[in-house]
């Protein structure tokens, strides 16, 4: 999920020995450290997601849906990331951070095993109110689109990793001490991670990066106690718990129906609100249509 401390934790595996792809998103006034997440890959991803009308800040989980890509359409964008995979440095360690992987991850499964690569994943995980208030002044979104955007980044980063190998790792953790959690992440997923410079790694891992801080209790939106528990689960994992999937996949399979369901209803609304009749209805339209109909009816009955 973004605003989590994705970019600070992709920037100390790179400074630990994993390679980086080419051409990085820079720094700028809302991450002047930069992103650490190429640019091509946000691109591909992106464009892949627009064709089906939806974007990284959706909501809805309308692209897991059966359907939502013909076996053709996934096909070929399996292809075009395999041809991306494929075209990254021949190095025993790459690293790439895209948020949007989250919801195209069979395609980039697949398409990592075409290419010869195995796959383990890093999930950053942070206080929801942290990452909702850094979401809301980066990109103005509310508190309520951030929270869903939240919820839905968490679900799908822990449901989609189940079968590879994996490590949580807290933002707070990795800023408090970074060479313990990367102890954690290189014996988790059984790699050599190593920073040839502790120095650069401390001069990029300031106390600054958290700018904003929260460890009260969760704001529970869409009355719900989603968040709570996602985030207590999220939580545990990072402390080397086990996750609570019974309690996640009861999160995910009531946020997906909800989703569902408010999704269709809301479009059939802005459907009717830009229809014909909807138009023809307006109430300066209206009023002399309805006395006319009511003088018809000589204002008697129904009509008095």
């Amino acid at each position: 999920m973004g605003r989590s401390g994705t970019s600070a934790l992709t920037r100390v595996l790179s400074l630990c020995g994993a390679t980086l792809p080419a051409g990085m998103m820079g720094a700028d006034e809302i991450n002047q450290r930069g992103y650490w997440e190429p640019r091509a890959s946000l691109l591909l991803n992106r464009s892949i997601l627009e064709r089906r009308g939806s974007a990284w800040w959706d909501p809805s989980l309308r692209v897991l849906e059966e359907g939502a890509f013909t076996p053709a359409e996934r096909s070929a964008a399996t292809a075009d990331i395999a041809a991306y995979l494929r075209s990254l440095p021949d190095a025993p360690l790459l690293v790439i951070k895209d948020l949007q992987i989250v919801v195209l991850w069979e395609m980039w499964f697949e398409a990592a095993r075409q290419a010869g690569l195995d796959v383990a994943v890093v999930i950053a995980v942070r206080h929801p109110q942290e990452v909702i208030a850094s979401l809301g002044k980066a990109t103005g979104a509310s508190p309520e689109l951030a929270s869903a955007l939240w919820l839905k980044g968490n679900l799908l980063a822990e449901r989609q990793s189940r079968g590879v190998p994996r490590v949580f790792v807290e933002y707070t953790q990795l800023l408090e001490n970074w060479r313990r959690e990367v102890k954690r992440i290189s014996t988790a997923l059984e790699i050599e991670l190593r920073a040839e410079d502790e120095s650069a790694v401390d001069e990029f891992l300031t106390p600054d990066l958290r700018r904003n801080r929260d460890s009260g209790p969760v704001i529970d939106r869409f009355g719900a106690g989603w968040m709570s528990a996602v985030y207590e689960a999220m939580r545990t994992a990072a402390l080397d718990g086990p996750p609570d999937a019974a309690t996640l996949d009861r999160v995910f399979e009531a946020y997906r129906a909800s989703e569902h369901d408010f999704r269709l209803a809301l479009e059939d609304a802005r459907g009717h609100s830009n229809s014909l009749t909807a138009r023809l209805l307006r109430p300066s339209l209206m009023k002399p249509v309805l006395e006319v109909v009511a003088m018809a009816h000589r204002r008697k009955g129904t009509w008095a």
